[in-house]
């Protein structure tokens, strides 16, 4: 089953069989949304997107793993928890691509009846429908061609950190049509006074073509993510966890000679 720190976890969903709906039962997150926090004006500091930018990739990537394309990655949709660890949720457009056996195995029957409508017949991430929220939305997405969700998602990311770092949208319009005319034409503009990685960083983020922009793989170990904490740490589901335990798990149960998580 589906089981990360940084995901919002689905317990259950209830079909009512007497109404055309169906009711998700979510973990319960007492905390904030990430736009609450401390910071300098329009912003929640660099330390602290920092911190959050970590555990968001982290969570997305273990989706991506899991051949889940989030399609609404935003401020609105990340929590933090009192404990200060982030949580991606709203899993209302996700999309799964095709998936090997044992991927679709880790899918935990919740998962399955809520994104059963939207697995693909592609061996691939490729998308065909527009994603959630206008001003998050990919330029490759905006000219209504098939798109890779994954690429998207990282997109997204890139519009987060952004908004967490400045307080503001990187491209946005009067209208909708303004909006997607600014996200596909218009230049990224980043102050000439940020921290020259977190620049690099945040041009590979929103790189407009998605075959050049940077992968979340590489974000893990870019050095304005890394900072005092090193790369990522990347969690792995309890099927393939088991797998990978068998035989390669050191004395103290802790960690691989990888460096992956191997404990819940």
């Amino acid at each position: 089953m589906l089981d990360h720190p940084n995901i919002v976890n689905l317990v259950e969903v209830i079909d009512d069989p007497n109404a055309d709906h169906f009711y998700m039962v979510l973990e319960y997150v007492d905390g904030k949304r990430v736009w609450e926090g401390s910071g300098p004006p329009g912003g929640i500091g660099e330390d602290t997107a920092r911190m959050y930018l970590r555990d968001i990739v982290s969570g997305l990537m273990y989706l991506h793993a899991h051949n889940i394309v989030h399609g609404d990655i935003k401020p609105d949709n990340v929590l933090v928890t009192r404990s200060g660890t982030v949580k991606i949720g709203d899993f209302s457009i996700s999309q799964v691509v095709e998936m090997s056996v044992l991927a679709f195995a880790c899918l935990n029957p919740p998962f399955l009846f809520l994104l059963a409508g939207a697995l693909l017949e592609d061996d691939n991430d490729e998308l065909r429908r527009s994603p959630g929220t206008p001003v998050f939305t990919a330029p490759e997405c905006c000219l209504g061609v098939i798109y890779h969700g994954k690429a998207a998602d990282t997109w997204a990311v890139g519009v987060t950190l952004y908004c967490m770092i400045l307080g503001q949208y990187p491209f946005l319009g009067e209208t909708l049509h303004d909006t997607y005319d600014k996200i596909v034409n218009n230049p990224l503009v980043l102050p000439d006074e940020m921290n020259a990685e977190l620049k690099d960083l945040l041009e590979g983020l929103l790189c407009k073509d998605p075959a050049l922009r940077i992968t979340l793989d590489a974000v893990t170990n870019h050095t304005w993510v890394i900072g005092d904490d090193g790369p990522i740490p990347q969690y792995l589901c309890w099927c393939k966890r088991s797998s990978m335990q068998k035989g390669r798990e050191p004395s103290d149960g802790s960690k691989d000679s990888t460096g992956i998580n191997l404990t819940e």
